[in-house]
């Protein structure tokens, strides 16, 4: 979208540019026992602004607005709405002062209709019409450009779609401050698009949007305001007007020169470790796939087309219908349900790395044995010992911040969380590695850091990468397929151009010319 588009989108911004603060956060402090998550923090929330907050993972971005959606209390600090002091003990306290948060794991009731979770708790009369809600519903999402079936059961509903719920409940409610913590995250571009429209409308209407991102392109792109976070403390603000450019951003929020471009050097390449012929069922029409020890396939498209079922037959997690799997030589019925423990090992690391991949109310030790408790085993019995000591070299040798084994995973923001897991999974030495969307809803700094610890990893393994990042897998791939229906348009090395510029294409289910 050019700046011109934009400055169009914004008609009302300037009405809104010189009013008072809706909300103040003044000197906000938040400690979790030793770990110190903001410091000394100040920040202004005006009507009718999108402010924008960038920071690596773990720089206090989340906390910051848990505590003014009522999550959290903070250690010390106030916050003023309408220059009047509050302090919130709930979120219920932040809603009825006008302030609602959009998590990046939403919190609906999958059974029931889009209408009824945006009105649950909210009935304002004693009998409720259904169709009344409905209609009720219908008007909100029109009017603020989120496109959605009232009537629709959120279990049938894409991520985006889930996303417009959440923050048609918020509008319900009048909220006026409106947090999204990295919505984009989850949505196609498409829905990117659709988000960032109906953030301009609801900006328009004086309200105030807080867009937590690391995708700075984005950020550049739909904000009026930024703010950066670095180890808990403001280190920057611009207005629209003087923000710099995406480098600067990227090095003033990590602190050093980042340059997230990576030159892959040439790995010698082994034998198949994994062959895939003619898999159909469960949405997947006739896949084939051969991946080598040092190389990386991408597996690319937009989510929902396949690639969560492919990913569950090879790990294990689905039994495949029809066509042939051989993982690491072996059958997959003989591969499975036993993996080989000593040898022959399959790492996988989850897109849900809150729920599948760690447990989040074990400490960092148990979630590191998670997968890897065969290793300390000493008969029936378990080294706990060495387990906690080669817990903590994996956590100094990922980097895992802040590093203390006896705090929770839940503790851990999600590029922390991410890197435990990769060292988790790195210690098996595996002989395939398969990274489903690995640096989803990291910075800059982390994701440069996943991405040079899987070129690493394949020297000794083949890598399946499923992303729905283009650059992601053009910088790390040797290999591409693109996934559209449960089928790949095309498989093809990285090298052929006239099928790297056609990957938009097929990701909407165009068989390009060069791939014919």
């Amino acid at each position: 979208m050019s700046e011109r588009e934009i400055m169009n989108k914004r008609v009302n911004r300037n009405a809104f540019e010189h009013l008072p603060p809706l909300v103040r956060l003044e000197h906000i402090c938040k400690s979790f026992g030793k770990v110190r998550a903001n410091h000394d923090i100040t920040l202004d929330i005006r009507p009718g602004m999108i402010k924008a907050l960038l920071g690596e993972n773990g720089a206090g971005k989340s906390t910051l607005m848990s505590i003014l959606s009522g999550r959290f209390s903070q250690t010390s600090g106030s916050i003023f709405v309408d220059g009047n002091p509050e302090r919130f003990e709930s979120p219920r306290d932040a809603i009825r002062a006008g302030i609602g948060m959009v998590y990046q794991h939403f919190m609906l009731v999958e059974s029931m209709t889009v209408a009824q979770n945006v009105l649950l708790g909210q009935e304002r009369t004693f009998v409720v019409s259904p169709a009344r809600m409905e209609a009720e519903v219908s008007e909100l999402a029109e009017r603020y450009g989120l496109p959605i079936n009232p009537a629709a059961r959120v279990c049938d509903l894409s991520m985006g779609e889930k996303q417009r719920v959440e923050i048609l409940k918020l509008l319900y409610r009048d909220s006026r401050v409106l947090i999204l913590d990295e919505p984009t995250a989850v949505l196609t571009p498409t829905e990117t698009e659709q988000l960032f429209e109906a953030m301009w409308r609801m900006a328009d209407q004086g309200k105030s949007i807080v867009f937590i991102s690391h995708k700075l392109k984005e950020v550049l792109a739909v904000s009026d305001e930024i703010a950066i976070l670095r180890k808990g403390e403001i280190v920057d603000e611009f207005h629209e007007s003087d923000v710099p450019n995406e480098t600067v951003l990227a090095n003033r929020m990590v602190g050093r020169d980042v340059v997230l471009s990576i030159e892959a050097e040439p790995v010698k390449t082994g034998g198949v470790v994994l062959d895939i012929t003619n898999l159909s069922g469960d949405g997947m029409e006739s896949l084939n796939l051969t991946l080598r020890k040092g190389e990386v396939m991408a597996i690319a498209g937009v989510a929902g087309n396949g690639q969560k079922e492919l990913v569950e037959v090879i790990c294990g997690l689905r039994r495949p219908v029809s066509g042939r799997v051989d993982i690491l030589g072996l059958e997959w019925n003989r591969f499975y349900p036993r993996p080989p423990r000593k040898g022959k090992s399959l790492a996988y690391i989850p897109e849900d790395r809150q729920g599948l991949a760690t447990c989040k109310y074990l400490d960092l030790v148990d979630n590191f044995l998670l997968t890897t408790r065969h290793a300390f085993a000493r008969g029936p019995f378990l080294d706990r010992k060495a387990a906690t000591e080669t817990t903590v070299q994996i956590i100094e040798e990922f980097n895992v911040q802040p590093g203390h084994i006896d705090g929770t995973a839940r503790s851990l923001s999600g590029g922390n969380l991410q890197k435990l897991v990769i060292g988790r999974e790195f210690f098996r030495r595996p002989d395939i590695i398969v990274a489903e969307n690995p640096t989803q809803g990291l910075d800059i700094a982390a994701t440069e850091e996943v991405w040079q610890r899987l070129l690493q990893a394949r020297k000794r393994a083949g890598i399946l990468l499923i992303t729905s990042e283009l650059n992601e897998a053009l910088q790390l791939a040797d290999y591409i397929a693109v996934m559209y229906r449960g089928r790949f348009m095309d498989v093809f090395h990285k090298s052929d151009t006239a099928k790297v510029d056609a990957i938009g294409l097929m990701m909407a289910g165009v068989t390009s010319p060069a791939a014919v």
